[in-house]
């Protein structure tokens, strides 16, 4: 049903790019915001030791249509893709060679999904080995390893895919550094490095998540460095890389810059740290104008603003720290002062690392995302922003 379903939206998007006027789907006809949570069936309704701390359901991208991918954890502590459609309806899905032991916790992660349907991700072996997937929206897939993994490698991670079917990712090789790679459309994979990429341990290069290739191949991420301080940078597709430093990062460990989400304009989007690890959100255009931001409220060291995804209207979907260090949700829409929206999850707990963690937005500001209730049990979020957050304040 739901493939037929997928097939049938897709040979729309077909039909509207043959005709050469390609029309976004409606956005939401809702004036007040709404936020709608979910579970898929068969959910694990607790945490456990074997999953935690991610136990349940996590909403990780959203397409232009609407259309939710994540993973959740069963309740025999199996994890699985899984589409959730504008409907409410859910498919469930398994990569092909996924580990699907009870209480294992192995299993398929989906990270991104474009606007045609196809889905990455990773997936996680019996022999605890990690490969990249991309599922297309027929229901087919392609299982893939990047090169430089070798035989000792930890495994591959598809974490993006353009609306061409192009894929970015990491690697980790066998010291547990990371390091990145594209995958074009022909199945051709490259990897890079950054000059200046740590090679110890959980060091090196990171291509970020969910909204980090562009329809032009510019990949955005960012690199640990030996001290591990973090840089930003953008990855044109022949190999240019142009480094992202914001003026005012610290230099120490877990201070810096991380780029998060790249458009199609070229504008990327992210969060910075200073030497007093306070964290402010930014938004840079290609020709390397930045604008920071941050939330008032969250203004005590080790709190602070973060911009995770952007979509291609310039709206940032990101999070902040209250004073209890819990994730509270906003967007920041374009306006002439750059109309902030909070949001928070009805259920949503209200301690340390608890809270409302937006993930990616898509064209019209919906956002999708996960939440983590007061028992650190994890479940997803649809978020439709009202009217008022298009109109200037």
């Amino acid at each position: 049903m739901k493939k037929q379903i997928a097939a049938g939206m897709i040979r729309v998007v077909v039909s509207v790019f043959v005709l050469g006027a390609f029309t976004m789907p409606p956005r939401s006809s809702a004036q007040q915001p709404k936020l709608t949570e979910f579970d898929p069936p068969n959910t694990i309704q607790a945490s456990v030791p074997q999953c935690a701390p991610f136990c349940g359901t996590f909403a990780y991208s959203i397409n232009d249509w609407g259309v939710v991918v994540g993973s959740y954890t069963d309740t025999d502590v199996v994890p699985h893709g899984f589409l959730r459609f504008p409907d409410g309806e859910f498919l469930s899905f398994d990569a092909p060679g996924a580990g699907l032991g009870q209480d294992l916790d192995e299993g398929t992660v989906p990270y991104a999904i474009n606007d045609w349907g196809d889905v990455t991700g990773q997936y996680q072996d019996p022999n605890l080995l990690f490969h990249g997937f991309i599922r297309y929206h027929d229901g087919s897939y392609v299982n893939f390893e990047a090169p430089g993994v070798g035989e000792n490698g930890i495994g591959t991670f598809g974490y993006s895919i353009n609306n061409w079917g192009a894929v970015s990712g990491v690697y980790l090789d066998s010291n547990l550094a990371y390091h990145g790679f594209v995958r074009d459309p022909s199945g051709k994979i490259t990897d890079f490095d950054v000059q200046g990429a740590g090679t110890g341990a959980f060091q090196g290069t990171y291509p970020c998540e969910e909204t980090c290739i562009n329809s032009w191949g510019e990949v955005a991420g960012f690199y640990y460095d030996g001290n591990n301080a973090t840089h930003g940078f953008v990855r044109e597709p022949g190999g240019k890389i142009t480094m992202i430093d914001i003026p005012g990062a610290g230099t120490g460990a877990g201070q810096g810059t991380v780029v998060a989400s790249i458009n199609d304009a070229g504008t990327t989007t992210g969060y910075w740290a200073d030497p007093n690890y306070f964290y402010y959100a930014f938004i840079r255009t290609r020709d390397g104008k930045v604008t920071t931001f941050y939330i008032p409220s969250a203004n005590f060291p080790g709190q602070g603003t973060v911009g995770y995804s952007l979509n291609s209207g310039d709206a940032v979907a990101g999070a902040y720290f209250d004073a209890n260090f819990a994730y509270q949700g906003f967007e920041r829409f374009p306006c002439e002062k750059g109309n902030v929206v909070e949001f928070h999850a009805p259920h949503a707990g209200g301690g340390a690392n608890q809270g409302t963690r937006a993930s990616a937005n898509n064209a019209w500001g919906t956002v999708a995302g996960w939440y983590i209730d007061q028992n650190n049990l994890n479940h997803g979020f649809v978020w439709y922003p009202g009217q008022e957050a298009f109109e200037d304040k």
